[in-house]
């Protein structure tokens, strides 16, 4: 009788001290919000975290990588964008060029608006940002992955905004064309201003051209930043509710053992005051 009696306390301490332990496991899931700490307390769910976690890691890299191309893009676009301007402004003057006759000071104004506007060109061709990245790619665009399998164009080359303009039957450049601006202005032949007012619209309209095309890069890239920042938001909402302490369940869980361990280390304590004759009678 005696040793039944000792092995059903045994089993009571080991009761209360699995109880106590679930308690202190609560607790601690309160304090730090997390209810997953080891791979014990829920294998499976341990699994599903680590692989979302794993996850979550490849998406913030695409994510990085979208929001590079995006701020190279969007560079890109301001540098067509004034570029939009120069040539704007280099179609006004050779508007006025060959709709009237400039005197030698007029000529020289618009001549030196003009070298201005190749100069500022050649700034924005080549410019490049605070890390020493070129604005524009040389020769082979810079592909950036967003998701597996997919990698996007981010801007234009350098060569294909500056040359590639058909003027007529010829293929130029929009250095040359500026070039031939202030050779038609300087000579002052009607013709050649003419001819080079045609040849500034086409440069132009180039411009024109490669703005919409960066539009379209910049619009992929803004679609693939939105994909994964609803991807990425998924991941976490489904991390949450497999690690995320439920606190108010949690904190009504605790309270129900804290009241058990309580009641049990009560009963058991009045127990061990009791007799042996108690025990065995």
């Amino acid at each position: 009788m005696v040793a039944i009696t000792s092995q059903t306390m045994a089993d009571e301490i080991a009761r209360q001290q699995r109880l106590a332990r679930s308690i202190a496991d609560d607790q601690a899931s309160i304090s730090s919000g997390k209810k997953l700490s080891t791979p014990s307390q829920d294998p499976q769910a341990w699994v599903q975290v680590s692989e979302i976690g794993r996850s979550q890691a490849q998406q913030a890299a695409w994510t990085a990588n979208a929001n590079y191309g995006q701020a190279r893009a969007n560079k890109a676009s301001s540098n067509l964008n004034e570029m939009n301007t120069l040539f704007s402004r280099a179609r006004e003057l050779m508007v006025n060029a060959s709709s009237n006759s400039m005197d030698p000071a007029g000529k020289a104004a618009t001549i030196a608006d003009l070298q201005g506007i190749r100069a500022s060109l050649s700034d924005l061709l080549n410019e490049k940002d605070y890390q020493g990245t070129p604005v524009f790619d040389d020769t082979n665009p810079t592909q950036v992955p967003v998701s597996r399998g997919l990698a996007l164009d981010v801007v234009g080359t350098r060569q294909s905004i500056e040359s590639g303009v058909t003027v007529g039957a010829t293929t130029t450049s929009l250095d040359a064309i500026l070039v031939g601006a202030i050779n038609a202005v300087t000579s002052g032949v009607p013709a050649d201003i003419q001819n080079s007012l045609t040849a500034v619209e086409a440069g132009l309209n180039h411009v024109i051209i490669n703005q919409s095309v960066q539009g379209i890069r910049s619009d992929r890239l803004s679609a693939a930043t939105d994909r994964l920042s609803d991807t990425s938001l998924s991941l976490s909402e489904r991390r949450s509710k497999l690690e995320d302490t439920d606190l108010t369940t949690t904190l009504a869980g605790l309270q129900s053992k804290l009241l058990t361990l309580e009641a049990a280390q009560s009963a058991f304590a009045r127990i061990n005051r009791q007799s042996l004759w108690d025990l065995i009678s």
